[in-house]
């Protein structure tokens, strides 16, 4: 196979080895544009047949999608639904009860309380997740409040990309690679929007990425360059 890139790491799905390189930026402010920072640090790097990660995190920052915790106030719901939600030893998830007050901002009281209602009851069956199914509006994808966040966005709730599927096809426009948005945690990785020329399956996808490679703090790395290994 050829050579891994420092600081990248390989991983192997389904008889392939796929080279993962994070991209290190500058601190992306809010509304700033993507496309330089691709010019500036991404480009460079790309081969063809790479694929490109974008973390939601910088998308939404990128789009404006973010709420200051100075304009938030977590009311009795929120602090009353946080109550039954996992707890994670080295991630925030919902147990934040200004993210969860975010959430019903989101969907609507009503429909929170309801599916805190009926979250709760099929919880005790051993269905888990229907919280969020019957809340909607892709509450899941909010993130924010992890004190590992790098500042000042540990302040900040973050919105899922406005539309991750016209954004990914955007951008691979732009850059003329593939484009994957992903939403990535220490609990899990989903893929929110591709565009159509990427190389493999969502699936696949996920399961390439599914250790996490994109860096959530310090690293300032929000972009990951996906490169199939070729054997020797």
């Amino acid at each position: 196979m050829t050579e891994p890139t420092p600081k990248s790491k390989v991983i192997e799905v389904q008889g392939c080895s796929w080279e993962r390189i994070p991209v290190e930026t500058h601190l992306v402010h809010v509304k700033e544009p993507l496309e330089p920072l691709f010019d500036k640090y991404v480009k460079p790097l790309l081969q063809p047949g790479d694929w490109i990660a974008l973390s939601e995190k910088v998308v939404a920052i990128s789009e404006g999608r973010v709420i200051h915790q100075s304009v938030i106030r977590a009311g009795l719901l929120a602090r009353l639904i946080v109550k039954g939600v996992k707890k994670y030893e080295d991630d925030v998830g919902f147990s934040d009860p200004r993210k969860m007050q975010v959430a019903i901002m989101q969907a609507g009281w009503l429909r929170s309380a309801l599916a805190m209602a009926v979250g709760g009851l099929t919880k005790l069956i051993g269905r888990h997740g229907d919280f969020y199914r019957i809340a909607g509006h892709r509450i899941s994808e909010i993130d924010g409040f992890n004190p590992e966040t790098v500042a000042p966005f540990d302040e900040f709730a973050m919105l899922g990309p406005e539309n991750p599927r016209d954004a990914s096809q955007n951008y691979a426009k732009y850059l003329g690679n593939a484009v994957a948005i992903i939403d990535a945690n220490n609990i899990n990785v989903e893929i929110l929007g591709f565009s159509d020329n990427l190389p493999v399956t969502s699936s696949e996808a996920r399961e390439i990425l599914l250790d996490n490679p994109i860096g959530q703090g310090e690293q300032l790395t929000p972009i990951v360059i996906v490169r199939k290994q070729r054997k020797k």
